[in-house]
């Protein structure tokens, strides 16, 4: 029947040709907008299938757009498969290689199962290719099963392969990958159900709205439902640090579990932005863990169910007390593991069903390293250590025989050989033998000497017992982790826990002194840990696996965590079903959770005043496709339950959001009121916790027919982050910034102007450039928003829409900046223009202008996007390597560079640092711009080149260590305007006076070739004495503490300097603030 209703589907998609998939109204015909409430289960879901179908078109049809992108492989190799049987089941079976002689600009594929592939005789460089007869052959093709332990490949293709192909002579096959269909079909398969296995009970209760639903049962009291199997739940919950709205919704939703009375119940609960919704699911599955109540927990992506579960399973842990990881085994989280990226969340490991499972086959099941070998090994060494080193002795008189017999016979070989080779022969054969015998030869005598080398009665007793207490604490630990409560008694899980702090507590008594502890230690450690051992071994229960261990696994969780689409694979009965995200998650897609075998009620949590699911067709935007269940009852006044504390955004963040889209009635909690929660990053006042930032002189166009983009924002976003990133302070917590933009234009745009620039600062200064799409579910301390449109009519798309700014606007913790252009936005009688008049009213607006920083790039900013679409990279197009001195760049210079849009000025820097670098120098500096440097040691050594009207090069003479001599350099410190000198030469004259006069008057030195000024050196013998050098060049790192400079100092000195360090960099930031 499974088979059946998948082949429906797949039977559809092979039907279509060509020009089906790109026919935009194939389906206009059939296609009706879903209804808010439905008359029979038939009704309801029979209602999606023609959207979905449309769909799954709209997405094969976006694959192929880009299929020049998409990633691909050759196959190497092609027969049939054993379920061959035409002409509808064309089963093949194949084989992958790389591409490597072929243009493949998406990258190599790895098919997976579910993939829907293009198959032809090229690689399709445009969708042309696919369509160019009659020499190209391209079919579709479905991955059936891809198993990357199995290297054969099944596939159910479109259409018969020629003879020829499969022979596999001359002609080549190319897989390029299309669309996944795992999702669909599993919806597909939800919507066509088994009438005589599935459980439908809640989707007809969700058919239609009756409000006697949200009314609390009449027959059960309050106390009755909060108090079950001697668990005060009141209690618990408090215990939780949950806030009353919080509480209120743990409490109602344990209620309707417990109630006796009431069934196939839904309960909304509605989690505006930074409301600690995660945080109340994570609390609600603790109570219900402890009320052992089977619970699955899903939601529309990867990232939402690991956020979920890592939050549940940090609760559990902080909360067990006395029981280590004993009952973790209750939860289990399973999923594809490279996608939830298992490996970035350590608590999750444990948890993660295939994880489990290696680990209990290992534990259970191995013959030699299992728990029961080892508990054997174990006691017949504290039983009798004696008869265990007599067996050893023995062993090793054995081993060591048998070596010298294989020896033995080694030699009479190599001397029959010799004999039979002159000389010369014989001499160079002993080198080859030599040679290739040297490695195995090598690894055996390791081995042999671990086995050969004598060990005392009292090294063997340590050796042996240390080496089983590492490998019996392991499979101790990994049982009463990974096993369900139901199948490891309490007590035996005590037995194990005590001896696993037994061993360790004689195990690390190695790490504190030389030898092992005396025998009478041991003895009295050992009648114990025989004790534990023995009671484990006669209590430990038969496990007894009906299926896979996968399977039992899976079968004995009460809490599952998983995404909505896999919970197709929950075949035993779950008593309820938590779906967080709930608004972005399609009604279409929530019917599988909703099917589980056994559910009796459902809590679904989410804000439908934040983005829905996306939907790829177009024909479809009106038709409700992508509304999701949640918003459906909500439209049908269905009762929501309130968290109404956030706890994430400033105040003057939270006030416009809370206001347009919650009606004020969102909190702000004590928290985010304090004085200690506002933060100032930046001096300006353009730059507090909320401001909108003008931009007047923007233009957006559209990048080769896709979506707008405005390069005066993306110049303005990129020199924010700058002056961020100049103004942090590492001794101070991580600064995350988010950049915001609702358009995929210009996002890539500001990400190719930010580029790698901060990559090795990410533990400290972390940047990311997304979408609005993407940043939902998002927070970072800094929230910057490009809103791009910048046109006379207020003309402004999709920006207009509520839920899209909504997500935008909630997504910072301390700094929100908005930069736009204020005059389109309010044209556009849109949300945004109620942001502006709302900026404007705070006194939170600010014109880009005000800010010279921010300004100073623009003139490059005005050239036509056309005209600039090539940056220079200025580095690599930066040759140095032949010219007469050697130059390096601080931190600041290479920010300030890589900011500057327009390639003439990144090329008149480039013109102006040859010449310094070939030994040219300007008459006088610009002693006119030197007169604002107070009169000091900076005044002396700063050379300021004049680059435009308003730019300057600040650089200065070094002297690095080379292997034999101190040599002069050149570093450049920045480029900046005249306004900002000051700064800088305050901050490098603080610098500058820690340094001795003979290193200073070795800066000033010069000597000539002809005009051109060359670096002087000195030899490391000279008066200049190395620990004095040390001392300068530690100082000369003070400023930048990341300087990426190649200029040599002695780092050993660094530490002792240590206290002088800080207090510098405690002065310039007091510089700084003044």
């Amino acid at each position: 029947m499974e088979a059946a209703r998948i082949s429906s589907l797949l039977n559809m998609v092979f039907s279509w040709s060509l020009q089906d998939v790109l026919n935009k109204k194939l389906y206009k015909n059939k296609l009706k907008k879903i209804p808010d409430m439905f008359s029979t289960t038939t009704h309801y879901l029979t209602s999606f299938h023609y959207p979905l179908i449309e769909e799954i078109r709209a997405e094969f049809s976006a694959g192929l757009e880009s299929v020049a992108q998409s990633p691909a492989c050759e196959i190497s190799n092609l027969r049939l498969s054993k379920n061959y049987k035409p002409p509808k089941s064309l089963y093949y079976e194949i084989m992958t290689n790389e591409i490597r002689d072929v243009e493949n600009k998406g990258g190599q594929y790895v098919l997976q199962s579910s993939d829907l592939i293009a198959l032809t005789n090229v690689r399709p460089q445009s969708m042309e290719d696919l369509i160019r007869p009659p020499d190209n052959m391209f079919l579709f093709a479905y991955v059936e099963t891809s198993n990357e332990d199995e290297p054969w490949i099944q596939i159910l293709s479109s259409k018969e392969f020629e003879p020829k192909l499969r022979r596999k002579k001359h002609d080549r096959l190319f897989a390029t990958f299309l669309m996944n269909m795992t999702t669909s079909l599993r919806i597909w398969r939800a919507l066509n159900p088994d009438p005589k296995s599935t459980n439908m009970g809640l989707i007809q209760k969700v058919l239609q709205y009756d409000s006697t639903v949200d009314e609390d049962c009449s027959l059960c009291s309050h106390e009755e439902c909060l108090n079950v199997e001697g668990l005060n739940v009141i209690d618990l919950v408090g215990s939780l640090g949950l806030d009353e709205s919080q509480q209120n919704v743990v409490v109602n939703s344990i209620a309707m579990r417990n109630c006796s009375h009431q069934s196939n119940n839904v309960k909304l609960i509605w989690g505006p932005p930074g409301t600690g919704k995660t945080k109340t699911v994570a609390s609600l599955l603790f109570v219900l863990l402890n009320l052992k109540c089977r619970t699955l927990t899903c939601a529309p992506t990867n990232i939402a169910v690991v956020q979920v579960a890592n939050r549940l399973v940090k609760l559990f842990l902080e909360s067990n007390g006395d029981f280590d990881t004993y009952g973790l085994g209750d939860i289990v989280l399973f999923g594809h593991e490279e996608r939830m990226k298992i490996d970035d969340h350590d608590k999750l490991v444990d948890v993660f069903l295939d994880n489990r499972r290696r680990v209990l086959v290992e534990c259970l099941d191995h013959p030699f390293y299992g728990w029961k070998p080892t508990f054997k090994s174990m006691t017949s060494l504290l039983e009798d250590p004696q008869a265990r080193y007599n067996a050893y002795l023995q062993e090793l008189q054995q081993r060591k025989k048998k070596d010298d017999d294989k020896g033995d016979k080694k030699s009479n070989d190599e001397v029959a050989s010799e004999g039979q080779e002159g000389k010369n022969d014989k001499v160079e054969n002993k080198k080859k033998n030599k040679r290739r015998g040297k490695r195995k030869d090598d690894k055996a005598n390791d081995t042999a000497t671990k086995i050969e080398e004598f060990m005392t009665f009292e090294e063997f007793l340590k050796n042996t017992f240390y080496s089983l207490t590492d490998r019996l604490v392991y499979c101790m630990k990994s049982i009463y982790t990974h096993l369900p409560t139901s199948s490891l008694p309490l007590d035996v899980a005590k037995k194990m826990i005590r001896l696993v702090h037994l061993l360790k507590t004689i195990s690390n008594e190695r790490k504190k002194v030389c030898r092992f502890p005396d025998h009478v230690n041991l003895m009295m450690k050992r009648e114990e840990i025989l004790s534990i051992s023995s009671y484990i071994s006669h209590r430990f229960p038969k496990l007894k696996f009906k299926g896979s261990l996968r399977d039992f696994c899976l079968s004995n969780a009460k809490l599952i965590f998983c995404t909505a689409s896999s919970s197709m694979k929950v075949s035993k009965n779950v008593e309820m079903v938590i779906i967080d995200e709930a608004a972005q998650l399609k009604e279409c897609e929530s019917t599988i959770p909703l099917q589980v075998p056994g559910l009796r009620n459902t809590v679904l949590i989410g804000d439908d005043r934040q983005l829905p699911a996306m939907v790829q067709s177009k024909a479809l935007g009106d038709l409700n496709f992508g509304r999701s269940l949640f918003q459906r009852l909500t439209k049908l006044g269905k009762k929501t339950h309130l968290l109404n504390i956030q706890y994430r955004m400033h105040p003057s963040i939270s006030l416009f959001p809370n206001k347009e889209f919650y009606k004020s009635r969102i909190i702000d909690s004590p928290k985010v009121k304090e004085r200690s929660y506002f933060r100032s990053f930046l001096n300006e006042d353009m730059f507090g916790s909320y401001s909108f930032i003008n931009v007047s002189r923007g233009k957006e166009d559209i990048e080769k027919g896709h979506s707008p983009r405005n390069m005066e924002e993306a110049v303005v976003v990129d020199r924010i982050v700058a002056k961020l990133f100049k103004g942090r302070d590492f001794t101070k917590q991580k600064l995350s910034v988010g950049v915001i933009s609702p358009y995929k234009g210009q996002v890539c745009l500001i990400q190719e102007k930010i580029g790698k620039k901060y990559a090795n600062y990410q533990e400290n200064f972390a940047v990311n450039v997304r979408s609005v799409d993407g940043f939902q579910g998002g927070e970072e301390d800094i929230i910057i928003i490009s809103t791009v449109r910048s046109n006379r009519s207020g003309s402004v798309g999709f920006l207009s829409n509520h839920q899209r700014t909504n997500v935008a606007l909630t997504r910072a913790r301390y700094c929100l900046w908005i930069v736009g252009n204020c005059t389109t936005l309010t044209r556009s009688g849109s949300v945004w223009k109620k942001v502006v008049t709302d900026a404007k009213t705070r006194g939170c607006f600010y014109d880009a202008d005000e800010d010279f920083d921010l300004t100073r790039a623009k003139p490059g900013a005005l050239v036509k996007t056309s005209q600039s679409t090539s940056k220079l990279d200025f580095f690599g197009s930066l040759n140095l390597g032949r010219a007469k001195w050697k130059v390096f760049f601080g931190n600041s210079f290479k920010v300030s560079i890589t900011s500057i849009s327009s390639n003439k000025l990144q090329n008149q820097v480039q013109e102006i640092l040859k010449k310094i670098a070939d030994g040219w120098r300007q008459s006088n500096s610009e002693e006119a711009v030197k007169n604002v440097v107070t009169r000091g040691i900076a005044f002396e050594l700063l050379e300021l080149y004049k680059v435009d009207e308003q730019l300057y090069l600040a650089w200065t003479i070094d002297i690095i260590k080379e292997e034999s001599e101190y040599t002069q350099a050149i570093k450049v410190w920045d480029i900046l305007p005249a306004s900002m000198i000051p700064k800088l030469a305050k901050e490098l004259d603080i610098l500058f006076k820690r340094y001795t006069l003979d290193f200073i008057n070795r800066r000033k030195y010069k000597a000539f070739e002809g005009n051109l000024v060359v670096p002087m050196s000195w030899p490391l013998h000279s008066v200049l004495s190395a620990e004095n050098l040390s001392d300068q060049f530690s100082l000369m790192n003070i400023r930048d503490d990341q300087e990426e400079s190649s200029s040599i100092s002695l780092r050993n000195n660094l530490k002792a300097r240590s206290g002088l360090d800080s207090s510098l960099r405690r002065r310039k930031r007091t510089d700084k603030a003044a």
